[in-house]
């Protein structure tokens, strides 16, 4: 019988696997994506309240953008009803303002408010009303 460490580094505990644990694991791509969408819409926000030039905030905007979408397919992957719920509803109401902004730019800072209050009420809204399908017209976990 090997010695207990030798089974431990067997059973996964290794460095190699934990490595390869946290490249699959979702979490922590979402931790990542969502901090870095949460500094580019601060940003993006931002520069269009201080009017700053529109060619500086357009990466801003982009990165706003794929961040969210990314979050989006996290989500997707993980509940397939998702895109059904009010959570998943909100989002999409969300990109879709933000892809209107450079179609509406004079429009965008108020674009940019209705943005962050649908983020704001969507994200503490209780979970009843968070997880309700309007496909299934009941509450889905």
């Amino acid at each position: 019988m090997p010695p207990p460490c030798r089974r431990r580094l067997k059973s996964g505990a290794g460095p190699k696997q934990f490595r390869e644990g946290m490249l699959l694991n979702t979490r922590y791509w979402n931790i990542g994506f969502r901090t870095v969408h949460i500094v580019a819409a601060s940003a993006l926000f931002g520069g269009h309240v201080f009017a700053i030039d529109a060619e500086q905030l357009l990466w801003w905007l982009y990165l706003t953008i794929f961040t969210g979408s990314v979050l989006m397919l996290f989500e997707a992957y993980e509940y397939p009803y998702w895109c059904f719920q009010a959570r998943g509803a909100s989002v999409l109401v969300k990109l879709l303002l933000l892809c209107c902004i450079p179609w509406m730019w004079d429009y965008r800072v108020p674009i940019l408010i209705l943005v962050l209050i649908i983020a704001s009420v969507g994200s503490h809204m209780p979970r009843r009303h968070r997880d309700y399908s309007f496909l299934h017209r009941r509450e889905l976990r």
